[in-house]
């Protein structure tokens, strides 16, 4: 699963009601807000939506801590003309929306760099400041954070999919540890500190600017199979008793950053218990489901998590993957086929070969975006040996993980992405689709509309449905 082996223990179920203390009797009994906390402690309340939102919908959790968070300075910007994550706020910066298919090769790794310096917005839509849309990302991180030093964005929730290294993650309610084939959730608000125990790391980040992830609905499914509650994992309490020590907190807010300066370690909640909180997932654990009879399913039989929009069935966000699975259908061209989508679709490739790109060009840790309507699909190569492979039971994707962010949104490119990275494929589309060759056969005879025959290239006559026109 990784480069390094698990070391920390996790509370499982997703969107679970969790407490968690590191010292027996630190969680209150029949109370959030007592007089006097036990220990000692200052009670928190960690608001993940409104307080009045509907109760199958609200987030939010109690912590109780050594000193609450709004003992620090005033935040101040921090390399404001260079770190922006927002550049619709700098014209000479702006997102560009364009129709074309775009990849990009393999995104370097940075040795120089930590994780706050290394995330690059790619692409997004939307706007942070009104809560709307997301943005999308690729870290790539050399470098621990500093010993004293934490992190959180005040703009959305973090889906971090590493695709090279592992991520050690001191969050306020206990640690992660998050390796490739594996993803993790921070939401909105919640420090952290990320070190790195194997060396370098790259990988994908999903921003979701409005609302919270949630598990897909099932449907005539029924009641398992895709991604399982009971596999998700939360922290632990875990804390540090610090209260001498200077600490700078960094924020991310409005795309930009700024940076606080206070006297105690952010990481020092005793106990916790809510609804709000980051969590971690093995993708190896997706139960996949599929056509155990004729043709290609959507892909939104692979959804992992979702994030609606205020239409039902219509995602601000999807996070689907293509897992190892068996293909069976008969007379079935079995990878997915031709399509133009009201979806855009950012794919990446954690490790392995994507079934439906063969040719070469989409390789692990580059990417790919098909905007809104933009036409895509198996690539010559794959049509090719699809159309003629002989439909015996197969397993595909073997030793690989391609995913894809999905986004009812237009999702425009920032500079970064089209230029700067120096990583879009000039000859994408020359590449995949513009060798394909056309196999149409015409009849002898076509029959039209009013039934019936004319030999080839003979005119209809006026009987032709619905109308003739002279």
């Amino acid at each position: 699963m990784g480069t390094c082996k698990e070391k920390y223990r996790y509370l499982n179920g997703f969107n679970s009601y969790h407490e968690s203390e590191a010292v027996e009797g630190a969680l209150p009994i029949g109370a959030n807000s007592p007089q006097k906390p036990p220990y000692g402690l200052y009670a928190e309340k960690l608001s993940g939506t409104a307080f009045t939102a509907p109760r199958h919908e609200n987030q939010q959790t109690w912590l109780y801590r050594i000193l609450p968070s709004c003992g620090h300075s005033n935040f101040e910007p921090r390399e404001s003309s260079t770190y922006n994550t927002n550049p619709e706020n700098k014209p000479y910066e702006k997102i560009h929306h364009i129709p074309n298919q775009l990849r990009w090769d393999p995104f370097d790794l940075d040795k120089t760099v930590d994780w706050v310096h290394s995330l690059h917005l790619v692409a997004g839509a939307g706007d942070p400041t009104m809560k709307s849309g997301l943005g999308i990302y690729i870290y790539a991180a050399g470098k621990d954070m500093a010993a004293h030093e934490a992190f959180y964005s005040s703009d959305g929730d973090f889906l971090i999919v590493p695709q090279h290294g592992a991520l050690d993650i001191q969050t306020e309610m206990g640690h992660l540890l998050v390796r490739p084939n594996e993803i993790c959730v921070i939401p909105r608000g919640i420090k952290y500190r990320v070190t790195l125990p194997a060396g370098p790391v790259r990988g994908y980040i999903l921003e979701l600017y409005q609302g919270h992830f949630s598990l897909p609905e099932l449907g005539p499914i029924g009641s398992n199979c895709l991604a399982n509650a009971r596999d998700f994992q939360a922290p632990v309490a875990t804390f540090e008793e610090d209260t001498s020590t200077s600490w700078t907190i960094l924020c991310k807010f409005a795309g930009h950053l700024f940076a606080a300066s206070q006297t105690h370690s952010p990481f020092d909640v005793v106990a916790w218990h809510g609804l709000y909180y980051p969590y971690k997932y093995d993708l190896g654990r997706f139960n996949t489901i599929g056509s155990v009879s004729f043709d290609h399913p959507d892909p939104s039989i692979y959804t992992v998590l979702t994030a609606q929009s205020d239409r039902p069935g219509t995602a601000i966000a999807d996070f689907v993957i293509f897992p190892p699975r068996w293909l069976v259908a008969e007379d079935t061209f079995r990878p997915p086929w031709y399509h133009r989508n009201t979806m855009s679709e950012f794919m990446g490739l954690i490790h392995g070969q994507y079934d439906a790109k063969t040719g070469g060009g989409f390789q692990p840790a580059g990417a790919s975006l098909h905007n809104v309507m933009s036409g895509h699909g198996p690539d010559a190569t794959t049509h090719e040996k699809a159309s003629n492979a002989g439909l015996k039971p197969s397993k595909v994707g073997d030793g690989s993980m391609a995913f894809m962010f999905e986004s009812c949104l237009m999702v425009g490119v920032t500079e970064w992405g089209l230029s700067k990275c120096k990583k879009v494929q000039k000859d994408y589309n020359a590449e995949s689709w513009e060798p394909l060759k056309p196999h149409f056969k015409r009849p002898g005879k076509i029959e039209n509309g009013a039934g019936d025959v004319r030999e080839e290239g003979v005119e209809g006559d006026k009987a032709q449905v619905p109308h003739w026109t002279a």
